[in-house]
């Protein structure tokens, strides 16, 4: 009987997670700008109880800390964007470089793979007419640019609102549990809010250290539009693991197009270690901390989930929400060996 049950619960568990994966990947239009926002709302919380010490309305105090937020990020987007212009002024060099450098690759593959020339076009042929293909191009990007018009306008809708109703939203998670168990309850929202707060606001100081370090890294070497690549570099910080080789295989590609020759591409490499030493063991101690404790493997494996489910957003996303989930399994009793398998902890020696 016991062994039945036991097999029930088991089963149970899977049916769940199975569920839960389902919902989370056919309710991803919904639940991805709602994640965002709340996450947002946790990161200038703390700007809205500073300006709401000075007797500001709750409401005022949101919308200021929100368009501040807008115009840092409006900001970066306009400095991307001047940098981007140097490309496009020098866009029919960088295409005559580029397909230097394609056929470059062409002829290795014929020296050395034995992929020989008409292979590689019938590889890269596409059997769609051009112009179908260039009409559905441009209908992907208006439809694209379309909806990340509307994620984002719900995301700071989303965030205002949170903020706003943070009191009422935390009443209510209280008023769903016994009476006994609210000051528990009490505890893990604060503690979810602050490991929030810390990893994002931590991870804000992160990038604009990263701007300034590859910044310097890239304008000593001599590459073209610096800048660019050490904004783009420091942006791609926000997915972890991935995204610094990301921007680094970018930067040593463009610099490749641009005519840069062995050395820059080895000082690229070089500035790169370089800051991924500083950053791992000088900026992520004293900067981000240690307030989101996921072991290794189970950081792979939530970024891999939630690409999977989420797209980039879930890759952005899950740190901080298994810093969340690793925080309420360590406060429930029958979870909290969930919390060992996903959590980081030091094993201790055995005497």
């Amino acid at each position: 009987m016991k062994q039945q049950t036991k097999l029930e619960r088991a089963v149970l568990i899977l049916a769940l997670f199975g569920l839960s994966i389902a919902l989370l990947y056919f309710g991803k239009p919904f639940l991805v700008p709602f994640a965002l926002g709340g996450l947002l709302a946790m990161l200038l919380t703390k700007l809205c109880e500073h300006l709401e010490r000075f007797k500001m309305p709750r409401g005022v105090a949101a919308l200021i800390a929100l368009l501040g937020f807008v115009l840092i990020v409006a900001g970066v987007l306009t400095l991307l964007g001047w940098q981007l212009a140097g490309f496009s002024e020098n866009m029919d060099e960088l295409q005559h470089r580029a397909a230097e450098v394609v056929a470059q690759f062409r002829a290795w593959l014929q020296d050395s793979v034995g992929i020989d020339q008409q292979q590689q076009q019938k590889m890269v042929e596409q059997p769609a007419s051009s112009a179908g293909a260039t009409g559905s191009v441009l209908m992907d990007f208006a439809s694209g640019t379309m909806s990340i018009a509307v994620d984002t306008i719900l995301v700071l809708v989303y965030t205002f609102l949170f903020i706003t109703f943070r009191r009422q939203l935390k009443n209510f998670v209280l008023l769903l549990v016994p009476v006994d168990k609210r000051n528990e309850t009490t505890k893990v929202l604060h503690e979810s809010a602050s490991v929030a707060q810390h990893y994002l606001g931590g991870l804000s100081k992160m990038i604009v250290a990263l701007w300034i370090m590859y910044g310097l890294g890239f304008s000593v070497l001599g590459v073209e539009n610096a800048i660019f690549f050490a904004v783009f570099c420091g942006l791609m910080e926000i997915i972890p693991f991935v995204g610094n080789l990301i921007g680094t295989s970018f930067t040593v590609l463009a610099v490749a197009v641009q005519g840069g020759d062995s050395r820059m591409i080895l000082g690229v490499i070089g500035v790169y270690l370089f800051v991924q030493f500083i950053q791992t063991y000088l900026l992520e101690p004293l900067v981000v901390g240690n307030e989101v404790r996921i072991n290794p493997l189970f950081t792979i494996v939530g970024l891999v989930l939630g690409e999977l489910i989420w797209g980039v957003g879930g890759m952005v996303l899950a740190i901080p929400l298994l810093g969340i989930l690793l925080i309420v399994f360590d406060h429930v009793p029958s979870l909290k060996p969930y919390a060992y398998l996903i959590g980081s902890y030091k094993e201790k020696k055995k005497k």
